[in-house]
């Protein structure tokens, strides 16, 4: 069985990105950048990533190298094809969500990062997310994409840990609580 970690940030009043898909409000207080939230850490937790396609996309949208040294799986209906450098990092997947993590479970890879707002939601859902690190940045977009959406019924997670970064940012982590 998958063990799937929630690594992202929101906005004060839950949100994951503006109403256009745009993350520069993450940027809020540069200064977080300069220190040590628990990516990395947190990276060497978890085997490979699920991303969904607006994720996928919007990481190759950076002007960056691709940053994962990890597997990388994107959950997608619609692409076909990955670029070609990246097709030995990057595999596409569809399909009911819970063949989608016993297929990549089958190749070896038990803890995953699961990224991107209708991802986490999907797996929400199906109460398939067992840990989540949210980091909250004290501002106010009023509209955007959420990171939570209407569930079928109630998830129970306990905190398992707070911090703050600059007196400014709030980290904390969250464990699935299970009968």
């Amino acid at each position: 069985m998958t063990i799937n970690k929630v690594f992202i940030a929101t906005s004060l009043d839950g949100f994951i990105a503006d109403e256009s898909g745009q993350i520069d409000w993450l940027d809020t207080f540069p200064e977080i950048n300069e220190i040590d939230t628990g990516y990395h850490r947190f990276m060497t937790e978890v085997d490979a990533l699920l991303m969904g396609r607006n994720t996928y996309e919007k990481v190759l949208s950076f002007d960056i190298p691709w940053p994962y040294d990890k597997p990388v799986f994107v959950l997608s209906k619609s692409l076909k094809e990955v670029p070609s450098e990246l097709s030995d990092r990057v595999q596409l997947v569809s399909g009911p969500l819970r063949e989608v993590l016993r297929s990549i479970e089958n190749l070896g890879h038990k803890r995953l990062y699961i990224d991107g707002g209708q991802t986490i939601q999907s797996l929400l859902a199906e109460d398939q997310i067992d840990e989540m690190i949210i980091t909250t940045i004290p501002v106010l977009l009023g509209r955007g994409i959420p990171l939570f959406k209407s569930l079928p019924e109630r998830l129970t997670f306990e905190c398992h840990e707070s911090k703050t970064f600059l007196s400014k940012v709030v980290q904390a982590k969250f464990l699935r609580q299970r009968n």
